[in-house]
Order: C-alpha cells, then structure tokens, then sequence
C-alpha cells in the first residue's frame, strides 16, 4: 500500500492497484495504490480510511483502472453499473450457511464487472465471464465492499487494456500505461463530479 497526496475530506480519494496506474493521475487527488487483487484493496483500504473519523474520510472513492474486455465490442473508458465477484459462488455458501457473501453490488448506470483474483487470459474463461459481465478486473468489486462499509460512495471507473484473452498479459503489460493516460485525461474532465461523489 502506498499513498500519494494528503487526505482531504473534502475531495475524493483515487484508488488504483498498481503504479503504472497511476502514472497520470495528476497530483490534484489523493491517491492510494493498493496492490494486486481482492485482499490487498480492501485490506489497504480498510486500513488507511477505517482508524478516521468519518468526517475526516474522504468523501467519494474513485476505483480507476484497467479492465479486461470479455466482449469483442467492448472498449475505451465505461463506468461500472454492476459489479460481482466471478471466483467465489455466493449462492452455493448461502445455500449451506443461510448467507450470501458475495452479493451483486449495484452502482447504477454502466457496465457489469467480474472481479476475482485470477488475472483473465484464456478464451474459455472469457466466454464464461461473457454469459455475466461486460469486463473484469482484480479489485473493484473489494474497493466497493470496502467503501460500503466505511459509510462512502465508490465510483468504479475502468479502462479496457486487454481482450481477457491468450494474449491478454502481453497485451496489459504494452498498454498499462497509455491506460493510465487516458484514464487521467478522462478524470481530469470529471475532478468536479469527483468532488460532488
């Protein structure tokens, strides 16, 4: 975990997973960069915003990153309407404990999101994540978990990097920090939304 900027409860905190993420994101914001996957974001998040006191948080979480696209006509900049996880089945746990940990979580307008721990890169997973999602990730579904608990707004932004496919790590690795770039520019046309949550 590692945060860049001063908290500031009167403007959104950016989160990402990794740095090249960051790269152009400005210094207008702060910005905490997580780490890979479920457990480090809402660990990292939990941890930095949960010891405050709820008028010294933030009052908006931004998630902005890069997406794999699980569909052929899926790609640039969307903001997330729905998001699951795709490697844990709640509804198998509800069945044999009576509660689902796992709940779609509804944000309103935009794409769905399958967020699980695997890193997306077989065409076989892809048409499975297909049938459910738009694009998948590694970490939004645990920032608006996390952000839900602590009482604050999250707002998933994500740029499609990738086809989710066979050549999706090679494709992410080329592209990670033009998705940066474009994410910063699309933020930057957005700092005031941001600010509003």
């Amino acid at each position: 975990m590692e945060v860049r900027g001063t908290l500031d409860p009167n403007r959104a905190l950016i989160v990402v997973a990794v740095h090249d993420e960051a790269l152009h994101l400005g210094d207008a914001r702060p910005v905490l960069i997580t780490g890979v996957g479920k457990l480090a974001a809402a660990t990292s998040l939990l941890g930095l915003l949960g010891p405050l006191a709820p008028e010294k948080r933030p009052r908006a979480i931004w998630n902005v990153g890069t997406a794999g696209a699980l569909r052929d006509h899926v790609e640039g900049v969307h903001r997330v309407g729905v998001v699951r996880q795709h490697d844990l089945n709640g509804p198998a746990i509800a069945a044999l404990t009576g509660s689902d940990p796992s709940p779609v979580l509804h944000l309103g307008d935009g794409v769905t999101l399958a967020t699980g721990d695997t890193f997306v890169s077989s065409d076989e997973q892809r048409r499975a994540l297909a049938e459910h999602a738009d694009i998948c990730d590694m970490e939004g579904y645990a920032v608006v978990a996390a952000a839900q608990q602590l009482g604050i707004k999250a707002t998933l932004i994500k740029h499609v990097s990738d086809r989710a496919d066979s050549e999706a790590a090679k494709s992410w690795v080329s592209g990670v920090r033009a998705s940066s770039q474009i994410l910063g520019a699309w933020l930057e046309q957005h700092l005031d939304e941001a600010e509003e949550g």
